[in-house]
């Protein structure tokens, strides 16, 4: 199931994509899933970002290749930090590089965990079973804020419009075997499975669960393959004008444009 958040005729709503429409549901999605009856063709509403999570936990180094790539040794254990829900914006919209730091603007394709249920201290056993589902994400990073000028990440990952998620929900995956890629104007750049993440979704779940109680809406976003711009010779930044595309196997397409603050 394709669970979707939007707006039409003004209201804002959650509905299922059933191929060319989206038919919506009463309540929020971690509720009972049930339709109301009404049907809008998808061309004529605003897909919005599939949640408004309360919380955007994040994970760092969190695929082999990536480790590889970057120089940085295995984690022991997951590398949590948090992005403002500010940040939080969906298919669509603008990535806006700030007037703060707008050269050093860099994507990164992620599978986005999203709880269901409230979660606390549970087992890698039971983790998925307060997963709601999954979608696409991109974990935008101001690598001068993050690597150089800040002693920590929470600047250079949480601009606005620095995560967005979409195009919606898949509730029937299976996470930690996926492919997962980015385009950039077109061109592949990111090319990897889920199968080469360093702690899998059910451990990740678990661990940030171990940290705060996990609220329904909240998101996890896993980490990202090998491929990002600033490993590259030259290195590769985001420009105004670019397009860059997230594609995760069995959810979709998340499309973002790049403009200047």
């Amino acid at each position: 199931m394709k669970i979707a958040r939007y707006v039409s005729r003004e209201t804002l709503s959650y509905g299922i994509i059933q191929e060319d429409k989206v038919a919506a549901i009463k309540g929020e999605p971690w509720d009972r899933v049930e339709e109301t009856g009404e049907q809008y063709p998808l061309v004529e509403v605003k897909l919005l970002s599939p949640v408004q999570p309360p919380d955007v936990f994040a994970i760092g180094i969190n695929y082999k290749g990536h480790a590889d790539e970057t120089g940085f040794e295995y984690p022991p254990a997951p590398v949590i930090f948090l992005k403002a829900t500010s940040s939080v914006v969906g298919p669509g919209d603008d990535i806006i590089l700030p007037a703060m730091a707008p050269d050093e603007v860099d994507y990164e394709a992620e599978l986005v965990i999203v709880i269901g249920q409230p979660c606390r201290k549970v087992s890698q056993e039971e983790a998925l079973d307060y997963v709601l589902g999954y979608t696409c994400g991109n974990d935008v990073s101001a690598r001068d804020c993050q690597l150089r000028h800040d002693s920590q990440w929470a600047r250079g990952k949480s601009f606005d419009t620095f995560c967005p998620l979409g195009p919606w929900i898949e509730t029937d995956m299976d996470p930690d075997n996926a492919d997962i890629g980015l385009r950039l104007n077109g061109e592949i750049m990111q090319d990897s499975n889920t199968n080469d993440l360093i702690f899998s979704c059910a451990e990740l779940v678990s661990y940030c669960s171990q940290v705060a109680t996990l609220r329904p809406g909240t998101v996890i976003v896993s980490g990202t393959p090998s491929g990002v711009g600033f490993t590259r010779q030259p290195p590769v930044f985001l420009r105004p004008g670019d397009k860059v595309e997230v594609i995760i196997e069995g959810i979709g397409v998340l499309e973002n444009t790049v403009v200047e603050e």
